[in-house]
């Protein structure tokens, strides 16, 4: 009987937790299906389920509930607050400027590009080699006065985390909105929003055991948003529609089992992350761990081995029954290396042969193991493969 496949990439999604499951499956069927802007008692029933995922939302992160505003994924948050703040900025005269760091993920990046085809602008502040954000480039950014400036909390590549809290203190001396993508930050870092007194938070429920859909932006103090979306009034008009009920009460039970459990669990996945650097390097002795010298989140090991390819990689892992990724799920199959590896400087023959393995709550020492046992396979697999074809 075959042995059940390894997953290892849940820094690109996350299975549902049962716990999520369960909190979601009254709101499945007949018994709370209501549409929850109506008044009558099947209405009442989906608004109670709405608004519990928000209070579960804000008590875990130390934010007022009406500050949370709920998206369809990290995406959409991470566009609301960048295209939102910037049109805001314009409407009332002011020059609708951004600034991003170079390693943003693309929601990020994409949405900084919208920006100035609508006809603003953008700085991108670059990142030392290690993957950490120049500060005083940071500055030289502040000074132009940007509608906000976007730098990640980690890095869903490299696992790199960001200074946010100095950040956030340079970008409140400017009385400059500071946004941060903190997708692969819940439950890994201690998110403790009363820290800032102004801040823009987006995070995503499919990282977290939540489903796919699902997302929020923690909306700190009182910034000026345009909405991206047009219609009724649901959410202080900052993001209008009919709320996603099903995905929102997923969402606030898999933040709240995040947070509480966000202690023990990240001690858990350190030690798991670091037994499988270790095993990997003691069996390819060349093998790269990539910003390795930054601080980084417990759950993210980004590796290289000279002379193989990503792609050819994950095949031949995918074939051994390890689930992995090149880096960034949102550019999987692309010809082009890593934008964030790019940024750091790394050269290019390395930043190819990138492997990102990400833990997750359902990791367990076995995955480890198994990864690691069959990883030089798939390398001599794909360096004998490639001398075959480097001699065609």
């Amino acid at each position: 009987m075959p042995e059940t496949p390894v997953y290892l990439d849940h820094a690109a999604t996350t299975p549902v937790r049962p716990e999520v499951l369960e909190a979601m499956l009254p709101y499945l069927g007949r018994e709370a299906f209501g549409n929850p802007s109506s008044g009558h008692r099947f209405g009442r029933q989906a608004r109670a389920g709405v608004e519990r995922a928000r209070h579960q939302v804000a008590d875990a992160l130390g934010a007022d509930p009406r500050e949370v505003v709920f998206t369809s994924g990290g995406t959409e948050a991470d566009n609301l607050a960048i295209l939102g703040t910037a049109q805001a900025a314009a409407a009332r005269g002011a020059a609708m400027r951004v600034a991003v760091s170079a390693i943003e993920h693309k929601a990020v990046l994409a949405a900084a590009h919208e920006v100035e085809r609508l006809g603003g602008s953008c700085r991108v502040v670059p990142t030392s080699r290690d993957g950490v954000v120049d500060l005083d480039e940071l500055d030289l950014a502040l000074e132009q006065r940007p509608a906000v400036v976007s730098i990640m909390w980690v890095n869903n590549e490299t696992g790199v985390i960001q200074p946010v809290e100095e950040v956030a203190k340079r970008c409140e001396a400017h009385n400059v909105w500071f946004h941060t993508d903190a997708v692969q930050a819940i439950g890994k870092l201690p998110v403790a929003l009363a820290r800032f007194r102004s801040l823009l938070l987006a995070l995503s429920g499919h990282k977290l055991g939540a489903p796919k859909g699902v997302g929020a932006l923690i909306v700190r103090g009182q910034p000026d948003i345009h909405p991206l979306i047009h219609g009724g009034g649901q959410q202080s008009g900052i993001r209008p529609g009919t709320e996603n009920v099903i995905g929102i009460v997923g969402l606030g039970r898999a933040v709240e089992l995040a947070v509480a459990e966000r202690a023990t669990e990240a001690r858990r996945l350190e030690k798991l992350r670091d037994e499988l650097e270790a095993r990997l390097q003691a069996s390819i002795t060349d093998l790269v761990t990539l910003a390795k010298a930054a601080p980084h989140a417990p759950h993210i090991l980004l590796v290289a081995v000279p002379g193989t390819d990503s792609e050819a990689m994950l095949m031949h892992l995918d074939l051994a029954g390890i689930a992995v990724s090149s880096g960034s799920a949102c550019t999987t199959g692309s010809v082009e290396p890593s934008h964030v590896l790019s940024a750091m400087g790394v050269p290019m023959p390395l930043a190819r042969a990138a492997i990102r393995f990400s833990l997750g709550h359902e990791s367990t020492e076995d995955d480890v193991v198994r990864a690691a046992a069959v990883f030089p396979g798939c390398v001599a697999k794909v360096r004998r493969l490639a001398g075959v074809l480097g001699h065609a």
